[in-house]
């Protein structure tokens, strides 16, 4: 059996381009005892992604140059020695950018059944959407009645926390990159969306759109947006840092925000987290957020590239704004 796969050929510089991916083909062992061959349907690619391709220490190991790519897969089981992987059924692993793979079961999730596309284990009810869920919920402990600030609002794990915030009963404001997607924001109902490439001034915008002050941040971007977050934060305001995608291209390192000061006379609260620390919770969301789907209270959106070879090109739009909702790559 021959796998496609998607190989890390050398490490970005700034922006990554298709020059830092290479297309190879693996000779796969035939299955044994116990084993089982999958065919990946759906992959996902997201930000942190890029921080892996950097030499460096992190939470996660580095990617390695020549070694294929890793990342959330969904696929289907299509020969098996092993009883509790039948051919037929789905699963979920880390062992994305590739069209193949033999597993003995070792951290592979086998999938249960749902009218849901599978795909969206890799958004709404997967690590993204997970994310949404414990930075509100576990981190922030956003409170009804409280004003939540969002930014990459459209995006995976940005459009998820826009609509909890919602259900948990929070006046929302988001803020994205394009007139289109702030319709789309403005369609969920969420109740003030700023466009801040076109606002002109984010700090003026943000302080229109919540006259009152912000008691929780869902920081996503850095830079200007936690500058102008940090003057309209309230006393004991809660930042719950998911991500900071405005940086993760620099090549230099970025000056960090003027007024930090603001973090001590506001009495602020600032926690960095990552979603994998509190995944022994991940039963509780996934009922919560099954619900909210069944009953059409959350949107699922997806932005889908079609074929492997192509997984690249979607990584890449990730950073030039072209995903709404969840990027995935469409393998089979």
């Amino acid at each position: 059996m021959k796998s496609q796969v998607i190989q890390l050929s050398s490490r970005p510089e700034g922006m990554p381009t298709s020059d830092n991916f290479s297309h190879a083909e693996q000779t796969l062992a035939a299955i044994q005892p116990g084993e089982f061959l999958v065919k990946n349907q759906w992959m996902s690619v997201d930000p942190y992604m890029r921080g892996r391709m950097i030499d460096r220490k992190s939470y996660i190991a580095p990617f390695e140059i020549g070694a294929v790519l890793e990342g959330g897969a969904i696929g289907e089981v299509i020969e098996s020695l092993n009883p509790d992987f039948p051919v037929g059924c789905k699963v979920s692993s880390m062992l994305g950018w590739r069209s193949h793979f033999v597993s003995d079961g070792t951290e592979i999730t086998r999938l249960p059944e749902t009218p849901l596309c599978a795909s969206h284990f890799l958004g709404v009810l997967g690590m993204p959407g997970m994310t949404a869920w414990t930075g509100l919920k576990r981190i922030a402990e956003l409170k009804t009645g409280e004003t939540l600030f969002v930014s990459a609002a459209s995006g995976a794990v940005g459009s998820v926390v826009a609509q909890i915030g919602k259900l948990m009963g929070a006046r929302v404001v988001a803020s994205v990159g394009s007139d289109d997607k702030a319709q789309y924001l403005t369609n969920l109902g969420i109740d003030a969306v700023i466009n801040y490439k076109t606002s002109g001034d984010l700090n003026a915008a943000l302080a229109q759109a919540a006259p009152e002050g912000i008691d929780v941040y869902f920081e996503n971007v850095g830079g200007d947006h936690l500058t102008a977050a940090l003057n309209h934060m309230k006393d004991h305001g809660r930042i719950a840092v998911c991500g900071m995608i405005a940086q993760y291209n620099d090549t230099t390192p970025t000056p960090g925000p003027n007024n930090l000061a603001q973090i001590i006379i506001k009495k602020l609260k600032i926690e960095g987290f990552i979603v994998f620390e509190h995944w022994d919770h991940y039963g509780e969301f996934a009922a919560q957020m099954g619900q909210w789907l069944a009953n059409g209270e959350v949107q699922a959106e997806q932005t889908i590239y079609e074929g492997l070879q192509n997984a690249p090109a979607a990584f890449i739009g990730l950073f030039e704004g072209k995903n709404r909702g969840k990027m995935i790559v469409k393998i089979a």
